[in-house]
């Protein structure tokens, strides 16, 4: 018998590849321009509004980074003026370009009326070196008050004794490699570096002066201050205030003894009028 062949099955035909998805997209935009028109500017908007989010998230995050730093005993406030502080523990410990140790409270303590402390950038530059001059040349004056000048910065103890030396500077120049003490009084760079500026506060912890400044104006700034005297916050020292208390006891003193001259006047004319009355 003759052997019968079957016939194969013809292979199914291969499926047909999905569109892509732009011929889709522009399909659909062929279709609907205005749609897709409204779709892109969508796309923009958003696209825009993220960056802009997101750049604004990144300032907030740095600004109140750069707060925290320069904000005193962990808060993200800064100090400012009309401010009353807490002396003790404020800054932390800084040293004397003598290496004695200090604090703040320390030196607020050993002043008749408070302290001045300009901040500079680095020993013996030539800001620098201005800054400190004019703090030299018109100490007599500001310190006339009661008022203690001090320098700062992050300086190490032999580079502030020879830029003290050199210019023969008359106020002691504090050392604060960590700059606990600058950042504490708003002074202190994000990530690193000083602020050129100055700081004073009275014996009651009262902020009087606390800004950023160029070499002349960091010293004028406190010129002033101590021009307006009490009507700006400085206290008077204890030698003026018993000056002031003995003048007017001696006016007082003077006031009671014409009210008692002229009443015994009044008395003498009066007694004298009488006996020529008897007569």
């Amino acid at each position: 018998m003759p052997v019968e062949l079957r016939k194969r099955k013809a292979p199914a035909a291969p499926a047909a590849p999905a569109p892509p998805a732009k011929k889709a997209s522009r399909a659909n935009a062929k279709a609907n321009p205005v749609k897709a028109a409204a779709a892109k500017v969508k796309e923009a908007i958003t696209g825009k509004k993220t960056k802009k989010q997101g750049a604004t998230a990144a300032d907030k995050s740095e600004a109140n980074g750069a707060s925290a730093a320069a904000a005193p005993n962990g808060s993200t406030e800064r100090v400012k003026v009309g401010d009353v502080i807490a002396l003790e523990g404020f800054g932390g410990e800084v040293e004397t370009n003598d290496g004695e140790k200090t604090t703040l409270k320390a030196l607020v303590d050993a002043s008749k009326n408070g302290v001045v402390i300009f901040t500079y950038p680095k020993a013996g530059t030539p800001g620098c070196t201005t800054q400190a001059c004019n703090f030299r040349d018109a100490y007599a004056p500001l310190t006339s008050t009661g008022l203690s000048i001090y320098g700062l910065s992050t300086d190490s103890p032999k580079a502030n004794t020879s830029f003290k030396t050199n210019k023969n500077l008359p106020y002691p120049l504090l050392c604060d490699p960590n700059a606990s003490l600058i950042g504490a009084i708003g002074f202190k760079k994000s990530p690193k570096g000083t602020t050129r500026g100055v700081f004073v506060v009275n014996k009651e912890g009262k902020v009087l002066i606390a800004e950023a400044g160029s070499p002349s104006s960091t010293v004028e700034v406190v010129k002033k201050l101590v021009g307006k005297g009490e009507a700006n916050g400085v206290p008077a020292s204890a030698e003026e205030k018993e000056a002031e208390e003995k003048k007017d006891d001696e006016e007082k003193a003077n006031v009671a003894s014409e009210v008692a001259d002229t009443a015994a006047k009044l008395d003498g004319n009066a007694e004298g009028n009488g006996e020529a009355g008897k007569v």
